[in-house]
């Protein structure tokens, strides 16, 4: 297999393994509903099972980086959106390493965040926007490449659904379904990336044609 054809299976790869491990780690997280707990939660040091989610996590960022570094033969070496892919990727590991102190935001008893707490909020951050600017950027760049500008409007459109989505979860005006808010941003900003990734897999990869296209 070509490595472009590995990074894109990478790219799909990793959203669905991060999908599968918050699903079964959400379903196994007992004394607390779906909507109750945060996706960093099901990987606190008091989850019941935080390595499934752990590495939901490593997996992900992996397959993202792996498949941002392949996107180059697309978009060329100096493309800014395929290098927020690698650095979405790179964050998204890191926020399953430093992981969140609890289970859940708040409760009795707890006191001020750990150091790596504090990491995992500023990763998690740095993973939010560099995965919804990405496609955003990506989507400009492809509207006249005749191979990619099917996907132009569809990733442009679920990066900004996700963005409107974690607006609101940021806000917390979701209430007690907050958690399911979360969810769907981050499904739709995925959805951004398997789109992204089995394009690649289906399109011919000649070289990047940056010389044709806004470089971006």
């Amino acid at each position: 297999m070509r490595l472009s054809k590995l990074a894109a299976a990478a790219g799909v790869a990793g959203p669905v393994l991060f999908t599968v491990a918050w699903v079964v780690s959400s379903l196994r997280q007992a004394g607390h509903s779906v909507a109750e707990v945060q996706l960093s939660g099901l990987a606190a040091e008091d989850a019941r099972d935080p390595q499934i989610m752990i590495a939901g996590f490593v997996a992900l960022g992996a397959g993202t980086v792996m498949f941002g570094a392949g996107l180059g033969r697309v978009t060329g070496p100096r493309s800014a959106g395929r290098w927020l892919i690698v650095v979405a990727g790179a964050a998204s590991v890191a926020a399953g390493m430093f992981r969140r102190d609890h289970v859940l935001l708040a409760g009795p008893g707890f006191a001020g965040e750990s150091w790596h707490n504090q990491i995992h909020d500023v990763v998690s951050g740095v993973a939010y926007g560099t995965m919804l600017a990405a496609p955003l950027l990506l989507g400009r760049r492809w509207r006249g490449d005749p191979d990619w500008a099917v996907l132009s409007r569809p990733v442009q459109g679920l990066a900004l659904v996700s963005a409107a989505a974690l607006a609101v979860f940021g806000s917390g005006i979701a209430g007690p379904y907050n958690g399911v808010v979360q969810r769907i941003a981050v499904t739709l900003a995925l959805t951004a990336e398997i789109l992204m990734a089995g394009r690649m897999l289906t399109v011919p990869v000649t070289g990047p044609r940056s010389e044709a296209l806004i470089d971006h």
